[in-house]
């Protein structure tokens, strides 16, 4: 494919003067209109070596406002990266709303240099492509405009770059030996870049092929694609938004369903099951100094934990949290109780603000109230629309996917209990003076909700209970139950899994 591309393609220097007096300020105005319209937009730049990657984000960004964009230089790993999900390093780079992000070279690098330098192993190649493939589909359905620039010359071009470079003491340092193994074998990593091209070429983040020998051609080139594409982007949110101002943004559950034919994964939970005062102590010690021992193991280990808290308002998701950390190395792990998003948050992708937040290897991350609030609460109160909560479940699944292909132990509990002993809990508060903060308006309004939220909560734990991240339902009416089965059931993955590691090491 790449090597039938027409490398002589120029341009004068007039046709090139000509054609940037028209192409610069449309640039700059489009770029303003992304602003206005609240497009966030990522350009990735890949293509083979001294291409001119640098060379063509440097003279795209002369027509842009410095003030709205960033530029990222994507490198080898750090530390602190490699103890992520290798797509949590472009999760947290991500751009907000009106604003631009523009890498040399980006998330590709897993799938070309790193696989090429055998750093990326055969087994971990199609989770690689599965993750990218979904990163960027998730972030076009949320209104993001990726544009995925691919820079071609041909070896002996390439190898002339190099020399020139080299012949210099003030640029010989940017070839570097990989740089010119990857010329000698050149042949084989173009089969790489086309393998990576047919694989991510897709309807909504599609590849531009830029013919770079010629470098005013390519400059050219690049900026009346990336026009063309924020022109297209511009209109459609243009259309959007006056197409949206006499609609309802956000569709309530899906109705005519008949409740009694459907069956109920929360019905079925036993919420007579109780255990003693003495019982309960009995037990928590127990489990408790099990869990300060694991999670030393893990830190030494470097596994990552995961474990997100949903359930019904009073369902107990506070003490379970705190009797499972009570006994653990405070370094070590950290809570997040999840309130509504604030304006930076409302500004980016609902899954950025957690992404930002999951752990390092070694390290145990709690989420009081999750990112499924998004098939919940958004989706109940019309907070985001019917087709935002119903691809969710997918982009959800493959984020957890993403976590344990890294290596963590992901797990999901709710707190269930029934709506008498929800209300006995709701007045209980109300009458304890320490205890009264815990309680709104918005607790008691959700009640009369009760059946719509359950029918959401069926659903969700359905679509999105997984071998490698799954729900727990925790039976709740008693505190002490529920606080032991948490304990229980993380004590008891984390032991399989250092039990599994072990027999892996053996052989």
């Amino acid at each position: 494919m790449l090597e039938k591309l027409d490398l002589t393609k120029s341009l004068s220097k007039a046709e090139y003067k000509e054609k940037m007096a028209k192409l610069t300020p449309k640039l700059g105005k489009l770029q303003r209109e992304c602003r206005e319209c609240g497009i966030p937009v990522m350009i990735a730049f890949e293509g083979y070596d001294a291409s001119g990657k640098g060379v063509q984000i440097g003279e795209l960004i002369k027509s842009l406002d410095p003030r709205g964009f960033e530029v990222h230089a994507v490198k080898k790993e750090t530390e602190e990266e490699r103890m992520h999900p290798f797509m949590w390093r472009f999760w947290t780079k991500m751009p907000a709303k009106g604003r631009f992000a523009i890498y040399d070279s980006s998330w590709y690098r897993k799938v070309l240099i790193d696989r090429f330098d055998r750093k990326t192993k055969k087994q971990e190649l199609a989770d690689a492509y599965r993750s990218i493939c979904s990163f960027e589909e998730q972030m076009t359905e949320d209104g993001m405009v990726i544009i995925k620039i691919f820079l071609v010359i041909d070896k002996k071009e390439q190898k002339k770059r190099f020399d020139k470079l080299l012949d210099s003491k003030e640029t010989a340092w940017r070839v570097r030996e990989g740089d010119l193994k990857r010329n000698k074998e050149f042949e084989k990593y173009q089969e790489v870049n086309e393998e990576m091209l047919t694989r991510t070429d897709t309807e909504y983040a599609p590849w531009n092929i830029v013919e770079a020998v010629d470098r005013r051609f390519a400059t050219v080139k690049i900026y009346a694609i990336v026009a063309q594409i924020l022109e297209e982007k511009v209109e459609e949110a243009r259309k959007k938004a006056a197409g949206e101002k006499d609609g309802k943004i956000g569709e309530l559950l899906r109705g005519g369903r008949d409740r009694s034919m459907k069956e109920s994964i929360l019905g079925k939970a036993d919420l007579s099951l109780a255990y003693t005062k003495e019982e309960y102590k009995e037990r928590l010690a127990k489990l408790q100094k099990k869990m300060e021992k694991l999670h030393g193991e893990l830190y030494r280990r470097r596994i990552p934990v995961v474990l997100g808290f949903e359930g019904w308002d009073a369902g107990g998701k506070g003490g379970a949290i705190k009797r499972l950390t009570e006994k653990m190395d405070p370094r070590g792990f950290v809570v997040h109780p999840t309130a509504s998003p604030n304006d930076i948050e409302k500004a980016h992708h609902y899954l950025w603000r957690f992404w930002v937040d999951m752990p390092k290897a070694g390290h145990v991350t709690i989420f009081d109230r999750t990112w499924y609030g998004r098939v919940m609460v958004e989706r109940i109160e019309g907070f985001c629309s019917k087709q935002e909560w119903q691809r969710a479940y997918k982009e959800i699944n493959d984020m957890e996917k993403d976590l344990a292909d890294a290596g963590a132990i992901v797990m999901k509990f709710w707190m269930q209990i029934d709506k008498d002993e929800q209300e006995r809990r709701f007045k209980a508060r109300q009458e304890n003076p320490e205890k009264q903060w815990k309680i709104t308006d918005e607790d008691w309004r959700n009640r009369e909700k009760w059946d719509q939220y359950e029918e959401a909560v069926d659903e969700m734990l359905i679509r999105t209970s997984t071998s490698y991240a799954p729900w727990i339902v925790v039976e709740g009416n008693c505190k002490y139950y529920a606080r032991i089965k948490v304990l229980e059931t993380v004590v008891d993955a984390i032991e399989k899994r250092l039990d599994k590691d072990k027999q892996k090491n053996k052989k």
